[in-house]
C-alpha cells in the first residue's frame, strides 16, 4: 500500500533482523505516517489502529476503529518502505514472508488483467456453457504459448534487453496471425485460396458472416508479412 494516513500505532515490533526482538523502538500512540522518515530498520511490524466512518443509520453517521497489522520493508534502492496491511498473526507469518505473499497476489493480478486486455477473458458473448469453455482454454493456451516464446526470446536477446510481461502479450497478439501461418506450414496445413472462401462464406445465411474486409485482411495479412 502507499503511506496510509490516519493509522495509529498500537504496538510495535522493528527490528533489523528476526533474531533480535528485544530491539524493538517504542511508538506506541504515534501517527505511522509521522515516523516512517525517521526509521532506517530493515524490517517494521506494527499494530494500528484505524478511523473509519460507518455507513449512516437512521440519518446518522458514525465513527469506529478497527485494528490491523501492518508491515513494512526497506526498499533500499526507493530509500522507502513497501507497506503491507494484514491480518495474519506475527507468530506464523514474518515480514519477509507477507512481502513475498503480496508480490506472487501481485502477479495473479497482473495475469488476470493480461487475460482480460489481451485475450478478451471477460467479453464472453454468449452464454453457452460449451462455448464459454472453448474461450477460456484457448485464452489459457494462447497464455502458455505467449510465455514459451517470451523465454526464448529472453534468451536469445541481448542481456541488457528487458521484455515487460504486457508489452510483450501486445506484441504477441498483434504477430499472431503471422504465428498461425508459420505453425500451418509446419503442419503441412494450407488454407483454401481466398476466391474459394469468399465463394464458401456467401454461401452462408447467418448474422455472423464474417466482413469482407475482415477477410481479406485475414487469408493476406500472413502472405504480406512473410
Amino acid at each position: 500500500v502507499s503511506r496510509p494516513l490516519g493509522l495509529t500505532i498500537i504496538s510495535t515490533t522493528i527490528f533489523k533482523s528476526y533474531a533480535r526482538y528485544y530491539r524493538a523502538i517504542p511508538l506506541e500512540g504515534k501517527q505511522l505516517r509521522s515516523v516512517l522518515n525517521n526509521l532506517d530498520r530493515k524490517y517494521i511490524d506494527v499494530e494500528v489502529e484505524v478511523e473509519f466512518k460507518r455507513g449512516p443509520y437512521n440519518g446518522t453517521q458514525s465513527l469506529d476503529t478497527k485494528r490491523f497489522r501492518v508491515v513494512g520493508v526497506r526498499d533500499e534502492d526507493a530509500d522507502d518502505y513497501h507497506l503491507y496491511m494484514t491480518n495474519l498473526v506475527r507468530k506464523e507469518f514474518f515480514p519477509a514472508d507477507l512481502a513475498q505473499i503480496y508480490r506472487c497476489r501481485w502477479e495473479v493480478e497482473l495475469l488476470f488483467r493480461e487475460l482480460k486486455t489481451q485475450y478478451n477473458l471477460d467479453e464472453f458473448d454468449t452464454s453457452d456453457e460449451h462455448v464459454v469453455k472453448i474461450l477460456l482454454y484457448a485464452a489459457l493456451l494462447s497464455l502458455l504459448v505467449s510465455r514459451d516464446l517470451l523465454d526464448l526470446v529472453t534468451e536469445q536477446a541481448d542481456d541488457e534487453l528487458v521484455f515487460p510481461t504486457e508489452r510483450w502479450a501486445a506484441t504477441f497478439r498483434s504477430h499472431a496471425q503471422l504465428f498461425l501461418h508459420k505453425l500451418g506450414e509446419y503442419l503441412g496445413y494450407s488454407p483454401p485460396p481466398l476466391l474459394e472462401r469468399l465463394i464458401e462464406d456467401a454461401q452462408k445465411i447467418h448474422k455472423q458472416r464474417p466482413i469482407l474486409q475482415e477477410t481479406l485482411a485475414t487469408a493476406t495479412q500472413p502472405r504480406c508479412e512473410s
